[in-house]
């Protein structure tokens, strides 16, 4: 009988039972890690995981794309910045350099900064 890693039943438990605005948190959260390991990985030159670790942003990437809702303005804006940052992470990944991965990450702290931000902020308004 295997025995389940209990970090990962954690770490299920607590994506199912996430709001949406928490697993676009988590989304941020991950892509930042991922993003770090892959500088990592570029700097060692084991260049197999930097890719693994770059598609794994591009992933999430793509994810935040997809669930845009066009019907606000604010979304183009955000399907432009998010296409920015997928040409980033592709670049980083075909030329294996640290710079355009760099400016992703620093692009996607901002994201994940301003989107804490509005939950704070979300949460002190009363409810309607």
């Amino acid at each position: 009988m295997a025995v389940k890693n209990p970090y990962a039943k954690m770490t299920e438990d607590a994506v199912f039972t996430a709001s949406k605005e928490e697993l676009t948190l988590m989304l941020y959260e991950g892509a930042l890690k991922f993003a770090n390991q892959a500088l990592v990985a570029i700097e060692s030159k084991n260049y197999i995981k930097a890719n693994e670790l770059l598609l794994r942003v591009q992933d999430i990437i793509r994810e935040f794309q997809l669930t845009l809702n066009d019907k606000y303005e604010i979304s183009k804006n955000f399907r432009q910045l998010y296409d920015y940052i997928f040409r980033l992470l592709i670049d980083a990944n075909i030329r294996k350099e640290k710079a355009p991965l760099e400016e992703a990450r620093d692009y996607l702290r901002e994201f994940r900064d301003m989107w804490k931000e509005a939950m704070r902020i979300a949460k002190q308004q009363p409810q309607s």
